[in-house]
């Protein structure tokens, strides 16, 4: 509710009737209630605003005949950007740098081989004729340099939750 001022005045100077600025706001509260889970949610304002647009939008679709500006004007005022949550970009360099860190202990020409495949996006071909070696070999050190990277992320994560857990019993006790 603490956003439904800004959309409604975004509504209204997209030239929406306000009979209707009503109707798309009632049903964006529809939408929010219907949701099984709102914890994904990160930023409500965007999301409260992004349910309003898109009725908006469905609604102008269903017109027989469509204004150019009306949808010019819809597309041209977002108020709310599509960026990552200061939190969430900060859980993205922390867990690339828990990445890198695993991608070093990979044997060499796996971990370079993992590389070029899916960092640097090098086709497989490619890589065999850098390295003098067969597509198989590629496909198979791929695989391997992956399953070693998951394996030792969720090792590092298992160990982190008991570290958790017995400084959680610490205080407790």
């Amino acid at each position: 509710m603490p956003h439904e001022p800004e959309v409604r005045a975004w509504l209204s100077r997209s030239r929406v009737p306000d009979d209707q600025i009503d109707d798309v706001v009632q049903e964006a509260y529809c939408r929010l209630a219907a949701l099984e889970r709102i914890d994904m949610i990160d930023r409500p304002g965007a999301y409260f605003f992004s349910i309003a647009r898109n009725l908006l939008l469905a609604q102008i679709r269903r017109q027989r005949i469509v204004s150019i500006e009306s949808v010019a004007e819809i597309e041209a005022m977002a108020p709310f950007d599509d960026a990552p949550s200061a939190e969430r970009a900060l859980d993205g360099k922390l867990e690339l740098a828990r990445v890198r860190a695993v991608l070093a202990t990979l044997p060499e020409r796996c971990r370079r081989i993992f590389e070029m495949r899916k960092i640097d996006g090098v086709p497989q071909k490619e890589i065999a004729a850098r390295l003098g070696v067969n597509e198989g070999i590629v496909e198979n050190e791929s695989r391997k340099g992956l399953l070693l990277i998951l394996a030792a992320l969720k090792r590092s994560d298992s160990d982190a939750e008991r570290g958790f857990e017995r400084n959680a019993r610490g205080r407790i006790g």
